[in-house]
């Protein structure tokens, strides 16, 4: 489903970086996890990694060294048992798809959660020069701050429903926002809103409380 007032380029365009496997690991989580929202998309990625596939067959083959060394390690490998362990507990979250759950490395109820502003809290990944990975819990009927991007933004609704500018998004939709998009999402007034999201150069606060808070954002 593609919310108001967007168009599928954005999406599609992220979806052939993921085939070509181009994406970095909170993004790749992202993508995956939407997929498993929405299989519907596979067929698309489908398309686009066998055409990879294709431009990789024409590559002529690399010669290697003790091939058949090699070969029969692997194949001795293979004989040994293989041992099969407990999947983790936030692998059974009912809310975070296993790929994102797998990235977190925790369980939504296991997060450990600070507040952000009433009614919003968050869970950073990662944080560096380069950007932020983010987990957000938005109360029903709050809203995040104002703020514009100095790159890319791409959110992925895991529970409830938010609406910004370009319209409304729920479980499985990604948000695609940039440079020229300054807005406020608010989570739908009947229910809480969970997102994931992933940015690739700092967010910028705009309007009077995102001066207050710029630095929480930072820090």
């Amino acid at each position: 489903m593609t919310p108001t007032g967007q168009t599928d380029q954005p999406l599609d365009t992220l979806l052939a970086n993921y085939a070509r496997g181009s994406l970095s690991a909170p993004l790749h989580a992202l993508v995956e996890s939407h997929l498993v929202i929405r299989p519907e998309g596979r067929r698309f990625v489908s398309a686009l990694e066998a055409a990879s596939a294709s431009q990789i067959e024409r590559v002529e083959p690399v010669s290697m060294p003790d091939r058949d060394r090699r070969l029969a390690a692997i194949f001795a490998q293979a004989d040994e048992p293989v041992r099969t362990p407990a999947p983790p507990r936030y692998a059974r979250d009912a809310v975070v798809p296993y790929p994102l759950a797998r990235y977190l490395g925790t369980s939504l109820a296991e997060t450990p959660w600070r507040t952000l502003l009433p009614g919003v809290k968050e869970y950073r990944v990662s944080d560096n020069e380069d950007g932020e990975a983010t987990l957000y819990w938005i109360r029903g009927g709050r809203k995040i701050p104002s703020h514009t991007h100095e790159g890319s933004e791409y959110t992925l609704v895991l529970k409830g429903a938010f609406s910004d500018i370009h319209g409304h998004y729920a479980r499985g939709d990604i948000a695609i926002a940039d440079m020229d998009v300054d807005h406020q999402p608010k989570a739908d007034p009947d229910e809480d809103c969970f997102c994931f999201a992933v940015t690739d150069a700092p967010l910028r606060l705009t309007g009077p409380i995102g001066r207050i808070v710029q630095k929480i954002f930072r820090h």
